[in-house]
């Protein structure tokens, strides 16, 4: 995994901007802590930091390659899980490699392939190549966006990142923000609108999107999309498909020259990848597998059980570490470093996110990192396989909105009115809602419930499975770790989505083809386990603290955030000597504590990053 970023510029001679670009380059000194490089011609500038895992020694990038009088230099983010099979079909073809790596396989696949070489790829990437006979830059994404690429664009000029950071550090872009970036950040939130970089003229480049920036200007089309078929295998069958399009992925992501591990909760979807993984390494010597899990000081003692974490993971990991052999490694925080890592949370997003959601995250990453480079982790199983309550529940399932979004009123309560009226947050989270069914892709002849499980899957998997990629992507390698996610290889994600809702709860239960495919490779308390999601604190020393962080802020006339909320309201919120109080802010993932934590971390983003209001 690495950072990368370039700027094409058809009224400069770029070569005259070096420092430009090495800036750039540096913002993303923390997705790459191994290595750096540059490359400039007139038109084209493009930088990259690696963070070295396959071939260490011959990967350095930008790589370049030549095919007679053509240069062809890639910049590139990813892994490629597929490299092996299409380097031999390449050499068949007559190309010769001097490397091991998948750069040199990416990049050999466009020059044999052309633009279409992205119907070949399996793997999670964003990457960017240039052609000097065409003079022209090919930019894509993966099809479920596990990796992030951001852009802006204006006539003859094209601007990209990894994350906006690198972006903004272009003396020609500034930090700005408009109603509808407002409305991004305080009514739809963390689960971002696709294709939405919150600030003013810059964009994300959708998942299964490519783009092509050349002397005609920039286009975008999607090469990948989800479609609706008829499914035809019987539940047995289906069952059989999923455990072997699970076993193979996660086989496949298993490569690495570096240490490798996985994150284990004891719930079904990371016990399923360790033991995936656990049998892997056995059956080719490599050891013990080592896996790591997080949970906070004293939640043991304030836990309390709710329809989102219905129970505690300790005794689930404890459980799968014996019945596996793998080495585990616990790692525990306290309220004073959960509070503190709010802000660099912030930073690596280059916005506000899930609080301390992420910055626990951030946290456990960076323990991760002093043991392994690369991570396997149990992300998109739940959008995939429909596996969150609000799958199964009539209020969120006949709400009209996002199930995340069902206590909007509560949040637009504590904005202040001037912003409300601008943004008109309702009616936009509904518009934005509207979008999403619009591109629901529909199959005939499917009665109102199986059309209604469509859209809420289509609404997991391309509105809020991006925030929880996005989340996963930015923490891990702001301390240069690698996180991959088997449950997001599109060939799982194909055959499950047309697998139908009454085949998808087989036994009538949340992800029960999931679980069927599952037998024999998990014990059978584990495989019935209910949901468990990323564990939260339940410290009320928390909810105190966060408290104590806003009161600060309204205290503080010069705070940003003040024009923006209904000050006197937060501050009796925050006064109130209730350490358990549940107002809702995200749904049923942000809550009381984390509302608070949000506030501050919107507070920390605008001073930071000097965002001015357009």
């Amino acid at each position: 995994m690495c950072g990368i970023t370039g700027w094409i510029d058809w009224h400069k001679d770029l070569t005259r901007f070096p420092s430009v670009l090495e800036n750039m380059t540096c913002t993303l000194a923390q997705r790459g802590p191994d290595a750096s490089g540059t490359w400039i011609t007139q038109h084209c500038a493009l930088g990259h930091r690696r963070l070295s895992v396959m071939d260490p020694a011959n990967g350095a990038q930008p790589m370049i390659r030549k095919q007679g009088d053509t240069t062809f230099t890639i910049v590139y983010n990813g892994e490629i899980y597929n490299a092996l099979e299409l380097r031999k079909e390449l050499e068949l073809r007559g190309r010769v490699f001097t490397t091991t790596c998948d750069t040199e396989v990416l990049l050999t696949a466009y020059m044999e392939w052309g633009r279409a070489c992205v119907e070949r790829l399996n793997g999670i990437f964003a990457f960017g190549i240039w052609n000097s006979e065409e003079q022209s830059l090919f930019l894509v994404r993966d099809r479920l966006g596990v990796k992030p690429l951001f852009y802006t664009y204006s006539e003859g000029r094209l601007i990209f990142g990894s994350e906006p950071k690198s972006i903004l550090a272009h003396p020609d872009v500034q930090p700005q923000i408009s109603g509808e970036g407002l409305a991004e950040i305080f009514a739809v939130g963390p689960a971002r609108t696709p294709g939405h970089g919150v600030y003013r003229n810059l964009n994300e480049l959708k998942p299964g999107h490519c783009a092509l920036m050349d002397r005609n200007g920039f286009n975008i089309r999607a090469y990948w999309k989800l479609e609706s078929k008829e499914h035809t295998d019987d539940l047995e069958t289906t069952a059989q498909k999923v455990r072997e399009l699970l076993i193979d992925t996660v086989r496949r992501q298993l490569i690495s020259d570096v240490p490798i591990c996985t994150l284990l909760s004891g719930g079904l979807d990371s016990s399923a990848l360790t033991a995936i993984a656990a049998s892997y390494y056995q059956e080719t010597g490599q050891g013990p597998l080592h896996t790591h899990s997080v949970d906070y000081v004293d939640n043991d003692k304030h836990f309390k059980e709710n329809a989102f974490q219905p129970n505690s993971d300790a005794p689930w990991i404890k459980r799968m570490t014996e019945h596996l052999g793998t080495v585990h490694h616990y790692s525990f925080f306290d309220t004073p470093e959960l509070v503190d890592s709010l802000k660099p949370a912030t930073l690596a997003r280059d916005l506000p996110g899930m609080a301390d959601v992420d910055g626990s995250l951030y946290l456990f990453c960076r323990e991760i990192k002093k043991k392994a480079t690369v991570a396997i982790s149990g992300e998109a199983a739940d959008e995939v396989f429909g596996g969150y309550p609000w799958f199964h529940r009539e209020d969120a399932l006949n709400a009209g909105t996002f199930p995340w979004s069902l206590f909007l009123k509560d949040r637009v309560s504590l904005l202040s009115p001037e912003l409300a009226d601008w943004v008109k947050p309702e009616q936009y989270v509904q518009d934005r809602y509207q979008q999403a069914l619009n591109e629901v892709p529909r199959l005939a002849g499917e009665n109102a419930q199986q059309n209604r499980m469509r859209e809420m899957s289509y609404l997991n998997i391309t509105r809020f499975m991006p925030t929880l990629l996005d989340r996963k992507d930015r923490m891990s390698m702001a301390v240069g770790l690698e996180v991959r996610v088997p449950f997001c290889d599109h060939r799982l994600v194909e055959y499950v989505w047309n697998i139908p809702w009454e085949m998808k709860t087989a036994g009538d239960r949340e992800k029960g083809i999931l679980r069927r495919a599952l037998k024999g490779l998990l014990p059978e308390d584990v495989l019935t386990r209910k949901k468990s999601p990323y564990p939260k604190t339940h410290n009320p020393e928390y909810t105190a603290a966060v408290k104590k962080q806003v009161l600060d802020i309204l205290d503080d006339s010069s705070s940003p955030l003040l024009q923006f909320i209904k000050v006197d309201k937060i501050r009796e919120l925050a006064s109130e000597d209730n350490n358990q109080f549940n107002l809702p802010w995200f749904g049923q993932l942000m809550t009381g504590p984390q509302m608070f934590a949000y506030l501050y971390q919107v507070d920390t983003w605008l001073r930071t990053y000097k965002v001015a209001i357009r």
